[in-house]
């Protein structure tokens, strides 16, 4: 298991990969610089850059004072200075990369991610590159955008193959990539799964309301011909006043017919 590197290159004992990539070293401890070569350089020069170094040397001082801190682990109080330092000098690769490691080391990936990216274009250096890459791709990695991460890891071992570490996080995001995508295959085949079930719950339900509403219809049918005809009467209420009534009639008749009788009797037709 890898440890993280602290920016004068010790490592971390208690961070692992899982929590904490590793970062790359500061690239003054990477790619010593030439004093001598420097101050020939600033020689042959002479006057034609003597408006610049003013602002960029106050940068320096903020980037070195942002060191001193990071090396106590006081990396809030360095990332402010760093971005100082940013501020005097907008090109300074070791400013930008700088408060990238900062942020990074306070676990605010998206932002570290956003400093180092600024780093990229401000260094043609190889091995700057590698290690800025390498540092994006463990903010993505942190962030499980694997995919990405995997884009940054190649890149940085484009810049610098025989970077033994980047090709470890370059396995590592692979593996994990993978492993992603397996879940996500998981969990979306669940889904699918579950759709399908709550469509099925849906028709039985949709099955279930058809049925009861057809019961109702089928009991409001029932009632509807056991309903009072006209004033609050059932059918078999009305059939048996109309039988009553019937009779009555039927009586009447007959005592009409017998009264008839009785007169024809007692008035027997004249002989003419």
């Amino acid at each position: 298991m890898k440890r993280a590197c602290s920016k004068n290159g010790n490592k971390d004992i208690n961070s692992s990969m899982h929590v904490l990539l590793p970062l790359q070293k500061k690239m003054s401890e990477i790619k010593p610089t030439n004093y001598l070569r420097m101050k020939s350089f600033c020689i042959l020069l002479g006057c034609m850059v003597s408006f610049l170094p003013v602002m960029a040397q106050k940068g320096n001082n903020d980037v070195r004072k942002g060191n001193k801190l990071y090396n106590t682990l006081n990396y809030d109080a360095a990332a402010i200075l760093y971005k100082e330092a940013l501020k005097k000098n907008q090109k300074s690769f070791d400013a930008a990369y700088d408060l990238g490691n900062a942020l990074y080391r306070q676990k605010n990936y998206k932002e570290a991610m956003s400093a180092y990216q600024k780093a990229l274009p401000l260094t043609q250096d190889k091995i700057q590159l590698a290690h800025d890459f390498h540092n994006v791709g463990n903010a993505l990695m942190n962030q499980k955008q694997y995919e990405d991460a995997l884009k940054a890891y190649r890149s940085a071992l484009l810049a610098n193959p025989n970077d033994d570490e980047t090709r470890f996080n370059y396995a590592y995001a692979a593996e994990m990539l993978k492993h992603q995508q397996n879940k996500d295959k998981q969990n979306k085949n669940q889904q699918n799964k579950q759709n399908k079930q709550d469509q099925k719950n849906q028709q039985n339900k949709q099955n279930q309301n058809g049925n009861n509403k057809n019961n109702q219809n089928k009991n409001k049918q029932n009632q509807d011909q056991q309903q009072p005809q006209g004033g609050g009467m059932s059918k078999q209420n009305a059939d048996q006043i109309l039988n009553a009534i019937q009779q009555e009639e039927n009586q009447v008749q007959d005592k009409i017919n017998q009264q008839r009788v009785q007169m024809h009797e007692q008035n027997p037709a004249k002989d003419w």
